[in-house]
């Protein structure tokens, strides 16, 4: 196994408030990272400093993978080169495949090590922090969570609650890419429903007597990203408090079933308190059609939805019970038959796949003619793909309420896949982890 070394400036005062957490009154699905390497960058666009920085998005957060190419051309140093091998321009360029570019991958990571990009750190929670978006301030705390207390179904005991069916190619991939690498790159989201409030003001304070970040990021939105290593008890008791009670998957669900796959004891999490995130819109976009858009909505009128055409261009709808529908500059309102069954059933998520991709096209959700876009793409974007010939329709969907995911997970039913697009998003590049040889 290869040696940690623990960096100076690991935060593990005696005196931590977390100190006085009774962590033993409780079994705990969260651990201190035994072998973490945090990124040593202060990136900072604001000041100037363009570049250079491991962070960027999650690899399931662009509609558009050509995007992902042109970040990666412009910030070799981003975490995309290794989590996307076959999207670098290189692979691009020589028509790679996912598995071909593994290797390459390896490689990247390796260089970014011996760099000087990430440090190693031994038996630290990293307490994380998000500010300065259109969000309030958000607290979360990376560490390992243990495998086995993933819940998929009511009848599956567990603590870590997943809520959503998935891609099972991206599963694959996720997998292929943790046993090369032997290294977990992007932590899964989880939302701490038990003992959010405690949790948030023991981050909060863990951060204040942490003193300056171990490394800091922008992101596109120009949230900053910050971290801090938190060592010995303080960190034991941190983590601990964050894994005690119900880890409901708010992002990652793709990551936390390629952990099981791959039949690892834990897997890299990002544990948050509902006062850090806020639910925005997931849309979609669509294309092959088998005809026109208005030829799509006129069956969708026919099988007893009431669809009223509207002026003007296709904006998300404020509250569920209407989706809207835009193609050959067209927009449409369109509200489903009233819908007897689970919270689920009545989602207008769940009415587009029934009614529209299962019913009326014969398809599956995750056909590959469907681009399920996340709330950072605003509806003008979405109408801009359609009347660019990128795609024959928008379906944009009002946001799932939080009280509803809570009940949808508080009865272990399955959110529609890609339902609900939580913001902040936990930032990729900033801590990562390696895995035992073997």
């Amino acid at each position: 196994m290869k040696e940690v070394c623990h960096i100076s400036g690991v935060h593990s005062a005696a005196t931590s408030p977390m100190n006085r957490v009774d962590y033993a009154r409780g079994v705990t699905a969260a651990h201190p990272i035994d072998q973490a390497w945090l990124a040593t960058h202060i990136h900072d666009t604001a000041s100037g400093v363009v570049g250079g920085g491991t962070g960027a998005k999650n690899y399931d957060e662009f509609p558009d993978e050509t995007e992902i190419t042109r970040i990666i051309e412009a910030n070799p140093a981003s975490m995309l080169g290794v989590e996307m091998p076959a999207h670098t321009p290189e692979a691009v360029a020589a028509g790679l495949t996912f598995e071909q570019a593994l290797p390459a991958a390896a490689e990247r990571l390796a260089a970014l090590k011996e760099a000087g990009r990430f440090a190693a750190f031994g038996d630290v929670a990293v307490a994380y922090r998000i500010s300065g978006g259109e969000e309030p301030t958000a607290y979360g705390v990376f560490c390992l969570v243990d495998t086995a207390e993933i819940s998929s179904s009511a009848e599956e005991p567990g603590k870590v609650i997943r809520n959503e069916d998935v891609f099972i190619e991206k599963v694959k991939q996720r997998n292929e890419l943790n046993q090369r690498l032997r290294h977990l790159l992007s932590p899964v989201l989880l939302l701490q429903s038990s003992r959010g409030e405690e949790l948030h003001a023991a981050i909060e304070a863990a951060i204040a007597e942490a003193g300056e970040p171990v490394a800091k990021d922008l992101d596109e939105a120009g949230r900053a990203h910050e971290i801090w290593a938190i060592g010995g008890d303080a960190g034991a008791a941190l983590t601990a408090l964050a894994g005690d009670g119900d880890l409901i998957v708010a992002d990652g669900n793709h990551r936390s079933l390629a952990a099981q796959v791959g039949k690892l004891d834990r897997f890299l999490a990002v544990i948050t308190t509902p006062q850090s995130v806020v639910i925005r819109p997931y849309h979609r976009l669509v294309k092959g059609l088998p005809g026109s858009a208005s030829q799509l909505v006129e069956q969708i009128g026919q099988i007893g939805a009431s669809v009223i055409e509207t002026d003007g261009p296709p904006e998300t709808p404020s509250e569920g019970g209407t989706v809207v529908v835009y193609g050959q500059g067209r927009t449409w309102e369109i509200s489903f038959p009233a819908t007897e069954g689970s919270v689920v059933d009545r989602l207008d998520h769940t009415q587009v796949e029934n009614e529209v991709f299962t019913g009326l096209l014969g398809w599956d959700a995750g056909d590959k003619r469907i681009t399920y876009v996340g709330g950072d793409y605003p509806a003008s974007w979405l109408a801009e793909q359609v009347d660019a010939g990128k795609a024959d329709l928008a379906i944009l969907i009002a946001p799932v309420t939080v009280p509803d995911f809570i009940d949808v997970n508080l009865q272990r039913l399955k959110m529609p896949r890609k339902s609900t697009w939580f913001v902040p998003k936990a930032r990729a590049g900033l801590a990562i982890v390696e895995l035992p040889k073997g």
